[in-house]
């Protein structure tokens, strides 16, 4: 498969451990509060897709200069990020992940632009998913920071401190990557840890329960495992919410494969973050809190 012309795969998806470490052969690298994309360019177009494979160049004008960045068919890993008073802000970021409106979108082009952080480079005329990790950040290095892409540092071996500035700036976490992984598309592959200052996880939207005199509703949560959705917990979300109503508009499922007393079964095409406390031994989250769609 030539992965340029294809642009419909899912990036190489991480796994999660509880603790910092320390490895000589790992790299560590900060992680952002952002949306993961795949920007597919060339000097003369450009492709901005999320992990759903959408294209979101209408969402994000300013980034579309990226092309002059660069003379070649290129694919960039990363993420979009909104960065207030220095900090990412997902609250921020999942506003403008809403807009429809040409004339909104542009106001927060301006007022809010997002920064695509680069973290990897999986093409330049050929596939590079096959080289280790390192070889295709010496490619990447060449490519320039401007307004809207970066290019971020990364950390060797010693990913207890890079998590203590983390903690200390409350910062969503780290990722450790081994120094000589390849890039695998379609996977989720244990080359790759992110490690949570914030505890949160992505779950399927599989249904909703709402009652008339409160203004809390209650989305009913799943994830996949081994093609098959499970029970991952229910959290609350406010009815005046703009995403619950995203919620409500989705097709119902007729043929619910999670099945709770009172709840509205739709079909599960909606992802979300969920931030928790913990999970309890029997996988369930304690104090969920809900943190917004993935796009």
């Amino acid at each position: 498969m030539n992965i340029y012309e294809n642009q419909i795969f899912v990036p190489m998806l991480l796994k999660s451990t509880k603790k910092p470490f320390n490895d000589k052969d790992y790299i560590f690298e900060l992680k952002f509060d952002g949306i993961r994309t795949l920007i597919f360019v060339d000097k003369n177009n450009i492709n901005i897709r999320n992990k759903r494979s959408d294209i979101l160049n209408n969402r994000y004008p300013e980034l579309i200069s990226i092309k002059e960045n660069v003379n070649k068919k290129v694919i960039f890993d990363g993420e979009i990020v909104t960065f207030i008073d220095g900090k990412p802000n997902f609250e921020k970021l999942k506003e403008r992940a809403l807009l429809k409106n040409k004339m909104k979108i542009n106001y927060h082009s301006k007022n809010y632009p997002v920064i695509f952080i680069a973290y990897d480079i999986l093409y330049e005329n050929k596939d590079l998913t096959n080289l280790p990790l390192l070889k295709r950040k010496e490619i990447l290095s060449k490519y320039k920071n401007t307004d809207n892409f970066v290019v971020p540092e990364y950390f060797d071996t010693y990913g207890k401190d890079l998590y203590k500035v983390v903690e200390s700036k409350n910062l969503e976490g780290i990722i450790a990557k081994k120094k000589d992984s390849t890039y695998k598309i379609n996977k989720r592959s244990s080359d790759w840890i992110k490690i949570k200052n914030l505890l949160d996880d992505d779950f399927y939207i599989c249904g909703y329960k709402e009652e008339k005199d409160k203004p809390m509703a209650s989305l009913l949560l799943g994830s996949k495992k081994q093609n098959k959705m499970i029970f991952s917990g229910t959290v609350n979300i406010g009815k005046k919410n703009k995403e619950f109503l995203l919620v409500k508009k989705m097709p119902i499922d007729k043929k619910p494969t999670i099945v709770r007393d009172n709840y509205i079964n739709i079909i599960p095409n909606l992802e979300c973050t969920v931030s928790y406390m913990e999970k309890t031994k029997n996988n369930m989250m304690r104090q969920p809190v809900y943190k917004g769609l993935r796009y």
